[in-house]
């Protein structure tokens, strides 16, 4: 069977990170949603998404295929009942479409003359930006026990103060010499090639993928996730990094997401609760304005390319869009339009020449390619949020 990921209705909920991806690409927990699916259905999958990142994101049609509601985070139940979908089926979750089963060349889908198979079990959705760092923990738990069923760990070294050595998993290559792992809130795992430096302090939930390195003397409280080959340190609490970002300094950084491809320079500090201790609102592309959380604690929204200068200060509930950069004293205004370049003060366009040769610098130093279709998704962005900034 062919498995085809869609973004489904929740794409713009999470813009500024489905700018540059699909549903499917974003990380939550230890794997990327199109990771923990292909895990679980033992094959690869393609996706359908917004036309301009078709190209490097294609979609792969067969004669029969499942179309699967990329927001959904796949669990054993939901996967044995998507599994056995066949001709004219669809799997729903109350009004919510799940998946359904789709021949080549069929182009008007009308759900009213398909069989509904009611799914009522428990599952994670990732439907708005706060999701990825408030359903983290759950979303961890869950890898960690794919990730690491039938396997053996590493063994943990003498000099590291552990709690709960059970729920720790550490792969080939991981150095970690002289730190804390506390993984009595939840499971700790660490990636092949990683590295702890000495000093450093760490409660679960946690996961540190592939690659990833956190500095000395770093104070990380969980739920949290470190993408491959990211660099942290300072003090973080329940925080979700992509993958290729870098918060390497003293500051602090909580109830956040980073895309790729971000740096925070040092001693720069979020906000995550309001003096007043109100409801946090965040930036709604949708609605263009700012949009209802339910949450008390929710600080910066980075998308991938997004840049902030040494002592950069985020209010609570900050939106940064995609190559933003943000230097200056003062609090930058809530929400930073993508390819702005300013602080307090105010902000002027980044052109896209300059942001390409920043991104090209900084890719070429990682060993990975800026190629482009990653230059005709940033176009794309930079005209398709023109209309954010003041120009």
């Amino acid at each position: 069977m062919n498995y085809i990921l869609f973004d489904g209705p929740s794409r713009n909920n999470l813009l500024p990170f489905t700018y540059t991806r699909p549903v499917a690409d974003i990380r939550v927990g230890i794997l990327t949603i199109r990771e923990k699916w292909e895990s679980f259905l033992d094959t690869t999958t393609t996706t359908v998404t917004e036309d301009y990142l078709s190209e490097k994101f294609p979609m792969v049609e067969l004669e029969e295929n499942i179309m699967i509601n990329a927001s959904y985070l796949p669990n054993s139940k939901m996967v044995e009942v998507i599994r056995n979908l066949k001709d004219n089926q669809a799997v729903f979750k109350g009004e919510d479409i799940v998946a359904f089963f789709t021949k080549e060349g069929q182009e008007d889908i009308d759900f009213s003359a398909f069989e509904v198979v009611e799914f009522e079990e428990d599952c994670i959705k990732i439907e708005n930006t706060w999701d990825i760092f408030s359903k983290n923990g759950k979303a961890i738990q869950e890898d960690f026990i794919l990730i690491t069923k039938n396997r053996a760990s590493e063994p943990i070294p003498d000099q590291v103060v552990v709690f709960q050595s059970e729920n720790i998993f550490i792969e080939p290559g991981a150095q970690l010499p002289l730190c804390s792992l506390n993984a009595s809130g939840g499971p700790i795992y660490i990636g092949r090639d990683t590295e702890i430096m000495e000093g450093s302090m760490i409660r679960g939930p946690f996961a540190l993928c592939e690659g990833a390195k956190v500095n000395m003397g770093a104070k990380i409280y969980g739920p949290t996730t470190i993408g491959p080959y990211s660099k942290v340190g300072g003090e973080i609490n329940n925080v979700v990094i992509f993958g290729y970002s870098n918060k390497g300094h003293d500051g602090f950084l909580g109830n956040s997401v980073l895309g790729e491809w971000c740096n925070l320079g040092a001693d720069t500090n979020t906000s995550n609760l309001k003096n007043n201790y109100a409801e946090v609102r965040l930036w709604d592309y949708e609605s263009e304005g700012f949009a209802r959380t339910g949450l008390q604690f929710c600080g910066l929204m980075m998308g991938d390319h997004s840049k902030a200068g040494i002592n950069t200060m985020f209010n609570t509930g900050t939106v940064v869009g995609v190559s933003a950069n943000i230097f200056g004293s003062g609090f930058p205004r809530n929400f930073v339009p993508s390819f702005s370049w300013g602080g307090s003060a105010g902000f002027t366009t980044y052109l896209t020449r300059k942001a390409f040769e920043v991104a090209q610098v900084v890719m070429d130093r990682r060993k990975q390619e800026f190629t482009e279709e990653d230059k005709a998704i940033l176009e794309y962005v930079f005209e398709e949020t023109k209309k954010y900034r003041r120009e």
